[in-house]
């Protein structure tokens, strides 16, 4: 379902909703929107760079170290040079009146990364002032290490108002590059509204599914619990939560969650599993 106008959301989506009480889902109970966040003109990057320069210098040189590279694989039959190891005990056999081996080559093999990470940052209220000046430079710094070892990524950033109105905001999608109109969308990050962290866990959960890679991951950047205006709190917020994530879990996607809740350890191994969260 797709909708017009100069700020209309370009995709409106419906997920299914869990709920605990009656062991069962609200077929087509929220609303997702997936909007593009507007780029601003700000100092933000530069000012954080120079901020955690220390930092940001030791990720990138400890995330480059798993940059994929070539091994050599020895004694092959076929290959890309000569194993001069292979070589000279195939001479000695042959002296001995030993058959010789035929595996006398070596052969140079790239080793591959197919890794796929969705960031996915609450953009909620809540996380007005220094918490989300946090949440901002924690991302800057994930991207700079991604872009040292290469992998794919994607960033969206979440928020909304009630099950019929849960947006999406893309920073990032997997196949753009790490440019000055991404970095401006990252400076517009801004505190909106709710948290309802079911539907965007879904909706990311279907993009990664569409992509090639075997090994895929789901970040999700917040400062507390999902919540929403209307009943979506307590208990029943982090079963649907702890269920969207269970379901990507289900397909082979893996998740993980940095909070900066001080609260966290109450909640979180429910949600996301036992050493599947950081506390910050």
């Amino acid at each position: 379902e797709k909708e017009s106008g100069p700020s209309a959301p370009t995709l409106a989506l419906r997920y299914n909703e869990w709920d605990y009480r009656r062991g069962g889902y609200r077929d087509k109970w929220c609303t997702l929107y997936e909007k593009v966040l507007e780029p601003v003109s700000s100092n933000f990057m530069v000012m954080t760079l120079e901020k955690y320069r220390t930092q940001n210098k030791r990720l990138r040189r400890q995330f480059a170290m798993l940059r994929p590279s070539h091994r050599v694989v020895r004694r092959r039959r076929y290959g890309d040079d000569i194993d001069l190891d292979a070589l000279i005990e195939a001479f000695c056999d042959t002296r001995a009146g030993l058959a010789p081996s035929d595996r006398l080559f070596t052969r140079s093999l790239r080793v591959q990364r197919d890794i796929t990470t969705m960031l996915l940052v609450d953009m909620s209220y809540s996380t007005e002032g220094w918490i989300g000046l946090a949440l901002k430079e924690a991302l800057v710094l994930l991207a700079e290490a991604l872009e040292a070892v290469g992998d794919s990524y994607g960033i969206y950033g979440f928020s909304g108002m009630r099950r019929s109105k849960c947006e999406l905001y893309e920073i990032k999608n997997c196949s753009e590059a790490y440019s000055p109109l991404v970095q401006g969308r990252i400076a517009a990050i801004t505190p909106k509204e709710y948290t309802r962290m079911g539907p965007p866990i879904r909706h990311l959960t279907q993009k990664l599914l569409g992509l090639p890679s075997k090994v895929r991951l789901l970040l999700v950047i917040s400062d507390g619990k999902p919540e929403d205006y209307d009943d979506y709190k307590g208990q029943y917020a982090i079963e649907d939560t702890r269920k969207a994530l269970l379901e990507a879990r289900g397909l082979g996607i893996f998740s993980f969650c940095i909070t900066i809740d001080k609260s966290a350890h109450e909640y979180l191994p429910h949600m996301f599993g036992m050493g599947n969260y950081i506390f910050v």
